[in-house]
């Protein structure tokens, strides 16, 4: 699958590539671990070049620096802009010493997209995320001000990332009743190494035809491949940050490897391939400092697991997911067991989980 093989993004006529592009890598501010001006611009080149479309950024990715590298890239290049999807996030605070700086309040908000629209050299933002719940502002005053930035055409899209889901359920049903513009998509961590989403937010998300874009799919490069049992990482530059993998997780690194090594390519590709074919839209976030990096992960697009080797991953890296989800079994086995219809087939075997089940 080639990168513009486009997928609409959620319920919506926003067409995109199957992998995201994230510029959390552009700049090397201090703290941002990122990579150079010049690295940043080949490495955006080199996914727009084959056909890749859809870029992700943050207002405070290397302080303004990220979004500013994008900027200084389109406007040496007229006509390309209007061919791409730029996304930002809006939240953290870029007016030191001004208490409404940041935040997801109305006056924030606006002050926060005109400065990224500044740095960013564009008139309109093509999908605006809040980037974290703010819990000092109402749901209502956030989702309508989204809706008159739309209205303006300074942005088109609106998406949550690191929201609760039912923050975001609150926020979807008060749009749609209101009229004003939905969540589109929804920006979480979601990996072979962090399933948790799939308790309450991917359900929601298929649920009401949100795309899920995926960020650290690669889990800080532990699913890249570096990470090997008694080897020392040295070109990490998270490594320092986020320390190595537990035992737990060094246990699906190397069934990663295994079928990396079944399938003649990367651990990195293997685990993006596992992501892609999840239920609904997903479209992860890839990340590169170095352009050899960016390849690396599009291997992901020749990829096809098995059912078999899916299925070896999806045991190996089930998660342990909050109430009500572990009672969903158990509802299950009391429905079958009664015989009623579920999933269109009745069931006649008396479910063991039942046992417990009824001790509740």
């Amino acid at each position: 699958m080639p990168l513009d093989h486009y997928v609409t993004l959620g319920r919506s006529g926003l067409r995109v590539s199957p992998f995201a592009l994230g510029a959390m890598t552009f700049g090397e501010d201090p703290g941002a671990a990122g990579c150079s001006v010049e690295m940043s611009e080949k490495i955006l080149a080199t996914y727009l070049d084959q056909g890749g479309n859809f870029i992700d950024t943050a207002n405070f990715y290397a302080n303004g620096h990220s979004e500013k590298i994008l900027g200084d890239f389109f406007a040496a290049q007229p006509g390309r802009r209007e061919h791409v999807v730029l996304a930002s996030k809006f939240f953290g605070n870029m007016f030191p010493g001004d208490p409404n700086g940041g935040g997801a309040g109305r006056g924030s908000i606006r002050a926060q997209l005109d400065e990224t629209l500044r740095r960013m050299r564009t008139d309109y933002l093509d999908l605006y995320w809040l980037h974290n719940w703010d819990r000092n502002t109402p749901i209502e005053e956030t989702m309508r001000t989204l809706d008159d930035l739309v209205g303006s055409g300074k942005i088109r899209y609106v998406g949550f990332s690191n929201v609760p889901a039912w923050v975001t359920a609150q926020a979807q049903t008060t749009a749609l009743l209101r009229g004003w513009t939905p969540v589109t998509a929804l920006q979480v961590e979601y990996s072979l190494l962090a399933r948790t989403v799939e308790g309450e937010i991917a359900p929601l998300a298929l649920n009401q035809g949100m795309a899920l874009v995926p960020w650290s799919p690669l889990k800080n490069g532990f699913l890249s491949g570096k990470y090997r049992r008694g080897a020392e990482v040295t070109d990490s530059a998270r490594a320092a940050f986020v320390g190595g993998p537990s035992e737990e997780e060094y246990v699906i690194i190397d069934a990663i490897a295994a079928i990396a090594d079944e399938l003649a390519t990367s651990s990195a590709a293997v685990a993006l391939a596992w992501l892609r074919a999840k239920q609904g839209t997903v479209v992860p976030i890839i990340g590169a400092r170095r352009v050899e990096h960016l390849d690396a992960n599009l291997a992901a697009l020749d990829i096809e697991l098995s059912p078999e080797q899916s299925r070896r991953l999806d045991q190996l890296s089930a998660p342990t997911l909050d109430y009500p989800a572990p009672m969903h079994g158990a509802q299950r086995a009391m429905l079958q067991f009664a015989g009623t219809t579920v999933d269109g087939e009745p069931s006649t075997v008396y479910p063991p989980l039942l046992q417990s089940a009824v001790r509740y």
